[in-house]
């Protein structure tokens, strides 16, 4: 095997995350019909608080506060209880994207594999009891947690913490986006597979040691 240990980012490297489906569904209770006008609003300001927070410019707290800002005055209700449901709702909504359950089932037992996220602890838990794939995976590492997010390489000496037999050359980090996920595992030296299923073109100055499509074709990459 050319690896020993593979890392993987979760949201839309190994799941779904249809925000606007958890959204949608969540608001419901509060008699609020939400559009895709909203959703363009809300993910408006979502987006950009993301990018803070991976610059380390603001908290994970932050992100909760901030972004339901606006629909917690709205309906009356706490910023932070609203992001609880959210995360309620997005643990039933998300599921593995298509190949990933193949993956993980021929790495299995021959790779030891964990999740780095930069998502919200609350709903890692329940997903993977949800979509029956927490038995793969030796450790989760919420960004949350930690007090910075990918790519801080604080995040993943965190992770390699946890491993047993540490050695950086047998450790690859998969994940869709180059900026938190690439640019961490590099800056952690560590090999890095940017899983491109949007297909989108490089323009930046990050280059992952493989790029795949699919994410079937990271079988032949850890088996070398």
């Amino acid at each position: 095997m050319r690896y020993n240990w593979v890392l993987f980012d979760a949201d839309e490297t190994l799941f779904s995350f249809n925000s606007y489906l958890g959204l949608t569904s969540m608001l419901k209770r509060y008699g609020i019909e939400f559009t895709p006008e909203d959703y363009e609003a809300f993910q408006a300001v979502n987006k950009l608080l993301w990018v803070a927070y991976q610059n380390n410019e603001i908290t994970a707290n932050d992100i909760q506060m901030r972004r339901f800002a606006k629909l917690s005055a709205q309906i009356g209700v706490n910023q932070l209880q609203l992001n609880q449901e959210l995360m309620a709702e997005m643990a039933k909504v998300s599921q593995p994207l298509d190949g990933v359950m193949e993956m993980l089932d021929a790495l299995y037992g021959k790779v030891k594999m964990g999740i780095i996220t930069n998502g919200f602890t609350e709903l890692q838990e329940s997903r993977l009891n949800n979509t029956q794939t927490k038995k793969f995976f030796e450790m989760v590492v919420v960004s949350e947690q930690i007090g910075v997010a990918k790519p801080d390489r604080k995040v993943f000496d965190y992770a390699f913490s946890l491993m047993d037999n540490l050695d950086k050359t047998k450790i690859l980090m998969v994940g869709d986006t180059l900026a938190s996920d690439i640019l961490g595992g590099y800056n952690a030296g560590i090999d890095t597979c940017w899983f491109n299923h949007a297909k989108q073109t490089n323009e930046t100055e990050i280059h992952p040691t493989y790029e795949i499509t699919h994410i079937r074709e990271l079988i032949d990459i850890v088996n070398g």
